[in-house]
Formats: structure tokens, C-alpha cells, sequence
């Protein structure tokens, strides 16, 4: 497998925490400094294939690391994501999880606004309570247990 978070060797001078469940470590292309990769060691691609077990240890790193954090570098905020599929923006076909964290002065975007990175650029309106709602009983139908 040519998985780059698998290769725990290269990963070894970066590491900062490994256990049987969570990996995490620097970004080699961080977005402010102390921007984190956390990930299962389990290489899956998908939050779909995590188990419980997974996620739970993942979370309660994810809140030590913000609490280290800061601590060390006086972070007063965070962006927490991360992207599956190529289409969404991942990059490497292992479930990770960015942590930066953020303070006055970052350089870049620390303004987070969704419609600006997700979706098409310029303002949209408001989207009328009717139809919300033909969408939110659109969607429940398609799940299963519904069925």
C-alpha cells in the first residue's frame, strides 16, 4: 500500500501521539504553524468504514491536542475538518482530520464561511421555510430505517 499516513518510519520524526487507534502528527503543508493530522492508524478513506470504537478515541484526543494547543502556541480557536473524496479536496485516500489552530493575526482565511469555500461564489438568498422543508422530507425518505 503507497499510503503516506501508513508509512508510520517516515512519519516517526514528526509524531506527536500514536496509540493502537490514533495517529497524529504535523502537516508537512500547514496552513498556520501547529496545524495537525489526526487520523486512525487503520487505514480506511471514508468515515463510513470507522468504527465506534475509532471515533471516540479519535474525539478525545482531538480534545487533549486543542487543549495542548492552547497551551503552546496561545491558540484562542480552531478549524476543525476534514474532506473525503477527491471531489470534496482530499488529497491522500486515508481518513484524516485537520486541526488548526487559530489566533489574532493568523495570516490566510480564518474567517470561516462555508458559502465561501463550498459553494458558488456571490450571495445567495434565503431559501423560503417551504421549501426547506420539501428538501428535509425528501432527504428523511431516503434513509433506510424510513423504509
Amino acid at each position: 500500500m503507497d499510503c503516506p499516513f501508513c508509512d508510520i518510519e517516515s512519519l516517526k520524526p514528526r509524531l506527536i501521539y500514536k496509540d493502537d487507534f490514533v495517529l497524529a502528527f504535523p502537516s508537512n503543508i500547514p496552513i498556520v504553524p501547529g496545524h495537525i493530522i489526526v487520523c486512525p492508524v487503520r487505514h480506511i478513506s471514508k468515515i463510513d468504514e470507522i468504527s465506534n470504537e475509532e471515533i471516540i478515541k479519535i474525539k478525545d484526543f482531538i480534545i487533549l491536542l486543542k487543549n495542548s494547543l492552547k497551551k503552546s502556541l496561545d491558540a484562542e480557536g480552531f478549524n476543525v475538518a476534514w474532506n473525503e473524496g477527491s471531489m470534496a479536496g482530499q488529497s491522500v485516500n486515508h481518513l484524516h482530520i485537520h486541526v488548526v489552530p487559530r489566533k489574532v493575526g493568523d495570516a490566510g482565511i480564518y474567517e470561516y464561511e462555508p458559502t465561501k469555500f463550498l459553494y458558488r461564489p456571490g450571495s445567495r438568498a434565503e431559501s423560503p421555510e417551504v421549501e426547506l422543508s420539501e428538501i428535509a422530507e425528501l432527504i428523511k425518505k431516503g434513509f433506510e430505517f424510513n423504509k
